[in-house]
Parts: C-alpha cells; sequence; structure tokens
C-alpha cells in the first residue's frame, strides 16, 4: 500500500519513511504545505500522514482544501499541538483520526489500518470479497480460510483490488498504488507480480479483462 507522509522535520520524516518501508509500505514524502497539495491531487494514496506545523501552507489548510475536492482519502493527524481545540478543529476539518508525538510506531500502523478498513467499508481486520481475504492486521491473505504469505507489493495489489470488488483497475492505477516516488517500474511488472499471486491463488483469483486492465470477482 501507498502513504503519503507529510512531515517538515528531517529526522522525524527519515525515521517515519524508514519504519513504515520496514512495515510494507510505499512512501512518498514531502516536507511542505504546497507540495502536500499537489501529491494529494495527483497521487492515489490509501493513507496520508500529515502533521500540522507546515511552512507556508498549514497542514489544516492542506487538509481543508483535499476534503473541499471530494478527497476522501484516509487521513491521519501526527502533531505536537496537543490542545483541545486543535483536535477538534483537525477532526472536524476532516482528519480520520488524530495521534499526538511522540508516539510508538506500532499505534500509529494501528491506526493506519484502522482508518484504511473503515474506508473500505470494513468493520474488522478482513478485507474481501468472501472466498479472497486479506488480513490488514498481519498482512495476510485467506482463501476460502486457509492463510497465506504475500510480499509487500504483493499485499499492495490484492488491497487495491479487493477495495473495490468487481471494478477494473487499470496498470496505471495499480502501479499507482504500489510504488512510490523514485522507484523504477519496468513496463511488465504488475503482469510479473499478478503471474506469481495466480501460481498462489489460482488463475482465476485476479481476472484479467483485455485493454483494460484486471478485477477480482464481486462478493
Amino acid at each position: 500500500m501507498r502513504a503519503l507522509l507529510v512531515e517538515d522535520d528531517d529526522m522525524i520524516g527519515r525515521s517515519l519513511s524508514h519504519a513504515l518501508k520496514g512495515a510494507g509500505w510505499s512512501v512518498d514524502w514531502v516536507r511542505n504545505g504546497a507540495l502536500a497539495h499537489s501529491a494529494l491531487a495527483d497521487g492515489d494514496y490509501s493513507c496520508v500522514l500529515l502533521d500540522l506545523g507546515l511552512p507556508g501552507l498549514d497542514g489544516t489548510e492542506v487538509l481543508r482544501r483535499a476534503r473541499a475536492r471530494g478527497d476522501l482519502t484516509p487521513v491521519v493527524v501526527l502533531t505536537a499541538r496537543d490542545g483541545v481545540e486543535d483536535r477538534v478543529l483537525g477532526l472536524d476539518t476532516g482528519a480520520d483520526d488524530y495521534l499526538l508525538k511522540p508516539f510508538e510506531m506500532s499505534e500509529l500502523l494501528a491506526r493506519m489500518r484502522a482508518v484504511v478498513r473503515r474506508r473500505s467499508g470494513a468493520a474488522q481486520s478482513l478485507l474481501g470479497n468472501g472466498p479472497l481475504q486479506l488480513d490488514l492486521a498481519t498482512r495476510e491473505v485467506l482463501q476460502d480460510g486457509v492463510r497465506g504469505v504475500l510480499t509487500a507489493r504483493e499485499f499492495a495489489l490484492l488491497h487495491a483490488l479487493l477495495e473495490r470488488p468487481g471494478a477494473i483497475l487499470s496498470r496505471e492505477q495499480l502501479e499507482n498504488r504500489i510504488y512510490g516516488w523514485g522507484e523504477e517500474v519496468s513496463s511488465n511488472a504488475v503482469d510479473v507480480l499478478i503471474h506469481g499471486m495466480r501460481r498462489k491463488l489460482g488463475p482465476d483469483a485476479i481476472r484479467n479483462v483485455r485493454g483494460l486492465g484486471w478485477r477480482v470477482a464481486a462478493p
């Protein structure tokens, strides 16, 4: 899955980016509000981690503009502002969750999983179409109740498809969900991933719609 990290502190940004990548996330990191606004307008993210005290365009204004144009990407605010009024403003502006610095990485990852699954309409950590499910907590795939292991990119690809079972996602849409900025993407990267997943899950788990993209079966 792909996350947008908006953090102007270099030490915190590097630490978070490294930890998120270690947890299987693809991360795009920006350091000011203007770049965050542009990234949100152009990107396709599973989650945004947003600092409020940004140079130039404030984090609250970034969030307000995103929600005003109909962007529903889950947003977790990360900030040292601990006043009740600040938390209320952030949540009322459209944040899905609010976490005060300093925090434990395990809690941040749990909150990210929670906002992602809520936005997907899943009350529990399982996301799927019935016979095929993803466990967002363990990052495992379940096929008819049998658990299996996926690589980080296989997980990201299947997560994108299972968020909208039955919908066709193009090559570009899948690449945007799997890879971050600066990552070299070969022309057949998605094909290779899907080929490997079909070997694990069966040939009908992910279906090709010729000339359009791929989909998983609707519930």
